[in-house]
């Protein structure tokens, strides 16, 4: 079914919008989810937030693109649930390391101001990552939208881990000048 289809479905309040939201999103739903909370269990539970959250929000919302829309719901509802857990152990603490690779490039988050400027922040992200090769875009957003391991990225593009690592040190780097120059860190 075309998301356009299922979208008119959400507008119905069509209770097969979630059956085919499924069927079509389910698998790559449950990447996300498990590449944050490796826990089944957790991960079913994600999945059926995620479809619960999807009800709520459409309609009003009338998603331009239906993948990154389910996506970036049910990657927010996993960090939540892996954030409430409190645990490394869940993962091998993978969302941990994420947040600390990328820990020297976001400004610190405790001031009202930091806040206030998040939308402009996350603008500034999202212009970065259009801004490098397809490569290079593929390999930030699978390791910190999508929290996929090194080793899965580096069989992608016929790379070692090494290259892959070294690849995401030197775009943290570009992505931590950018910051600066922006004036959202010191330089």
């Amino acid at each position: 079914m075309k998301d356009e289809e299922i979208i008119e479905l959400y507008f119905k309040r069509n209770e097969r919008a979630i059956e085919e939201t499924d069927i079509k999103y389910g698998n790559y739903c449950e990447t996300i989810a498990g590449n944050i909370l490796w826990n089944n269990q957790d991960i079913e539970e994600c999945l059926d937030d995620t479809y619960m959250k999807m009800w709520n929000r459409i309609p009003p919302t009338r998603p331009r693109i239906l993948r990154a829309f389910i996506g970036k719901i049910v990657r927010e509802i996993a960090l939540n649930m892996y954030k409430a857990s409190k645990t490394s152990k869940r993962g091998g603490g993978v969302v941990s390391q994420l947040l600390d690779e990328l820990e020297e490039c976001l400004p610190d988050n405790t001031t009202v101001e930091h806040v206030i400027l998040e939308n402009e922040l996350a603008e500034i992200i999202r212009d970065f990552v259009r801004e490098l090769n397809e490569r290079d875009a593929y390999i930030f957003t699978s390791r910190y939208f999508y929290a996929q391991d090194i080793s899965d990225i580096a069989i992608k593009f016929g790379m070692t881990k090494h290259n892959v690592t070294v690849i995401l040190s030197r775009l943290r780097k570009k992505l931590q000048l950018r910051l600066a120059k922006e004036g959202y860190l010191a330089s």
